[in-house]
């Protein structure tokens, strides 16, 4: 994901985030001074930071910066990114739902997930992030807008498969059904979920791009 730090710069700086902006590397084309940063530029600070909890703030502004759409111009993401460093609850709800994730308690992580500036999509990015068990688990995946859209459109509801209206046990089923499709198909469940993220909704042959 391209990402403009000049745009993120006023909103970080203050709150003492604004190293995160050399996360990634320089791109070579388009407006100078523009970044890309991916998701094994997330994996490999996840392994730098460890149990620190300032790296954990690192990584969460990461996070937020790979997940905010172009990040070059739309100042909804610095925005809401600044509101969560703001917020009290930081700290603890990045430790506690980092520590659910790692144990596979999906369903808790994401009930324990609230902080200012961050919805649903971003509770899910942050837990695909910090899930670093290995690749015979169930691990977490992204659940944001465009993946629902995709889903939705195959006809699948997770209020139907995990037969309660209740978001984190929706989330937990989400996964756990993503994982299982990729066995049948003979993929991972992230390219699967980068595959639902990429039709946005258009998920029949013929359908326009």
């Amino acid at each position: 994901m391209r990402f403009r730090p000049d745009t993120w710069r006023p909103w970080l700086e203050p709150l003492g985030a604004g190293h995160v902006l050399e996360t990634g590397t320089a791109c070579t084309t388009g407006r100078r001074g523009d970044r890309g940063i991916s998701r094994d530029d997330v994996t490999a600070l996840r392994s730098r930071v460890g149990d620190d909890p300032d790296g954990l703030r690192d990584l969460f502004v990461a996070v937020m910066i790979s997940g905010s759409g172009s990040g070059t111009t739309n100042g909804r993401g610095p925005r809401h990114t600044s509101a969560a460093l703001s917020d009290a609850r930081l700290e603890g709800v990045l430790r506690t739902t980092r520590a659910s994730v790692r144990s596979g308690d999906l369903k808790s992580a994401y009930a324990r997930l609230a902080l200012n500036g961050v919805g649903r999509s971003f509770f899910t990015k942050w837990f695909a992030a910090v899930d670093d068990r290995g690749p015979d688990a169930d691990r977490a995946l992204i659940l944001d807008v465009r993946v629902f859209r995709s889903l939705n459109a195959l006809g699948w509801s997770s209020r139907e498969a995990a037969g309660v209206g209740h978001w984190p046990t929706g989330y937990a089923v989400y996964v756990s059904t993503m994982h299982g499709w990729a066995r049948e198909l003979g993929v991972t469940a992230e390219w699967l979920e980068w595959l639902l993220f990429d039709r946005n909704g258009r998920v029949h042959d013929g359908d326009e791009r």
